[in-house]
């Protein structure tokens, strides 16, 4: 007589699964082990994938050359920079002459001036600096630091390209460890 599985094979593997979906779960952990040991089913313990162990790298090390600055780049560049250089200070002067002005250090001065007999024609130093003085002359020194911070680091960076050409540049070495 003949197995009654061999016949229909399709009950057999519809039996299969109906049983493994009754089986209760193995819980696993990050790792793909099993949490819970199940001694009676080995074959469900193993993990699904196998676990490979990579070996760790190790330090990488990249070594860079800095051998040539572009003169106009340098010189856009340093010349943006000057810009937002020269709107700090005119708005940290107008800041402090604002708090300068709201504390009274003028007005003191004045009456310290006065008071000491050195008060030639009636001179005010509010007056004096005032924020349009002060303003206008920051603005003033800003243009020309603006122009010549510009023109002198162009010139370093001509200057760098010219040694650079003779030594060899700036080698940097970026270790990862």
């Amino acid at each position: 007589m003949s197995d009654p599985r061999e016949a229909n094979p399709l009950e057999h593997t519809t039996a299969s699964m109906t049983q493994d979906r009754h089986a209760p779960r193995v819980a696993r952990s990050a790792s793909n082990t099993p949490l819970i040991a199940d001694k009676d089913r080995p074959e469900e313990n193993k993990p699904v994938r196998p676990i490979k162990r990579r070996k760790k790298p190790g330090a990488r090390r990249m070594k860079l050359s800095l051998t040539h600055l572009d003169a106009w780049s340098v010189a856009k560049v340093t010349f943006m920079l000057s810009i937002a250089g020269a709107l700090i200070q005119i708005i940290a002067v107008a800041l402090l002459w604002s708090l300068l002005k709201v504390v009274g250090v003028f007005d003191q001065v004045t009456q310290i001036v006065s008071s000491a007999g050195l008060d030639a024609g009636g001179i005010n130093l509010a007056n004096v600096f005032s924020l349009p003085t002060i303003l206008s002359g920051v603005t003033i020194f800003s243009i020309v630091e603006i122009v010549l911070v510009t023109i002198l680091v162009t010139i370093f960076a001509l200057l760098y390209n010219v040694v650079c050409s003779l030594v060899g540049g700036v080698h940097v070495t970026l270790g990862d460890d």
